[in-house]
């Protein structure tokens, strides 16, 4: 969201110059299996994924992002590895973005190639640089992977592309040490007007990777910097984007949706704390409104804890408490506090 990025259009979104960050995820599914890939990313797109990457290793792939790209309403960029005819190929079959390594796809007649199409049909590209391929010179010289080298590689990049007279450039640099991809994130930013993809890549499972991301990309948005961003997960990748969107607006870099709060649950909780609250977290998801939402265990702390919170509800001995802005509204039994959350939530505002 860095003010000073360059503005790059992707499909009908857009990226840098103070823009609100976009969150974006990958598809696990065979991208040659259309139906399989249409169905993910629509379960995507109804969680708030805002753009979405199909890998393309081959020639049917490219071809399935025709009909791919029919289906969803969201832009749609190809992951590209070694092969710049994949590059070509899914530009020419609709891709609002793609993304490569310049540094792996060939020599320099190949990227000149895919820097053709791009330029011919206006399509932004991202150079991912990654530290599992930082070529063997730049960890000579700077005598193993390290941020500054990585930085170097992705300017050399850039600077190549640029020389070949384009500069509709997105750039990430993705490391699975945190520390040295935010150190990486801030000196590229100091260095180039480009927008930047953040995340940390190989991140982990869904518990790992989500304190890696959420510690990686909040040293770095912290920052003011990054204009779009991936949490990488091993797993359903629905889970990447409830993540961001919770990163997110824990940095104060978006507004809406329902935030839950809930106790740690102490020796008073009569109640199942922890499952109750992960309702009300799955039930939030359904509505579009910008509170917050307390969850407490007992009707001792409970209220007071939720004074904060628009709305809340306390669980004790077989009963619990509706709370508004901290004032208790009502008793209700307890296993109806589900259904009187759902219908406050309802009509909320009305």
């Amino acid at each position: 969201m860095h003010q000073n990025t360059k503005v790059i259009r992707i499909g009908d979104r857009v990226i840098g110059g103070g823009n609100p960050i976009l969150i974006q995820s990958m598809t696990n599914t065979r991208t040659e299996d259309i139906k399989a890939t249409i169905a993910q990313i629509h379960r995507l797109e109804a969680v708030g994924c805002e753009m979405i990457r199909c890998t393309v290793p081959t020639q049917e792939a490219a071809e399935a992002l025709r009909e791919i790209k029919k289906q969803i309403r969201i832009p749609l960029v190809a992951d590209i590895h070694f092969d710049y005819k994949m590059a070509i190929a899914a530009m020419e079959c609709g891709a609002d973005k793609i993304r490569i390594n310049p540094g792996n796809i060939g020599d320099l007649e190949k990227v000149k190639a895919v820097v053709s199409v791009a330029k011919e049909r206006e399509i932004p590209i991202r150079i991912g640089v990654n530290s599992g391929s930082l070529e063997k010179s730049l960890i000579e010289k700077y005598h193993g992977v390290t941020a500054e080298g990585l930085v170097e590689s992705a300017l050399d990049k850039v600077h190549l592309i640029e020389d070949l007279g384009y500069q509709n450039l997105v750039i990430s640099i993705k490391s699975s040490d945190v520390l040295m991809c935010a150190e990486a994130y801030r000196l590229v930013a100091q260095q180039t007007c480009y927008p930047l993809h953040v995340g940390i890549t190989e991140a982990g499972t869904v518990y790992s990777g989500n304190i890696k991301s959420a510690v990686g990309l909040g040293l770095i948005l912290g920052q003011g910097i990054g204009d779009t961003i991936r949490v990488s997960l091993s797993g359903d990748p629905v889970e990447e984007i409830r993540s961001a969107k919770l990163i997110l607006r824990t940095l104060g870099l978006r507004k809406g949706g329902i935030e839950v709060v809930s106790c740690p649950t102490c020796g008073r909780t009569r109640i199942d704390l922890i499952g109750l609250a992960n309702q009300v977290e799955t039930m939030a998801e359904e509505f579009d409104l910008d509170i917050k939402v307390a969850v407490m265990g007992c009707a001792v702390n409970g209220p007071g804890e939720a004074r904060e919170a628009d709305l809340g509800i306390a669980g004790g001995n077989s009963e619990g408490l509706l709370i508004k802005k901290g004032e208790i509204i009502r008793k209700v039994p307890e296993q109806e506090l589900l259904s009187v959350l759902r219908k406050e939530l309802e009509n909320w505002g009305k």
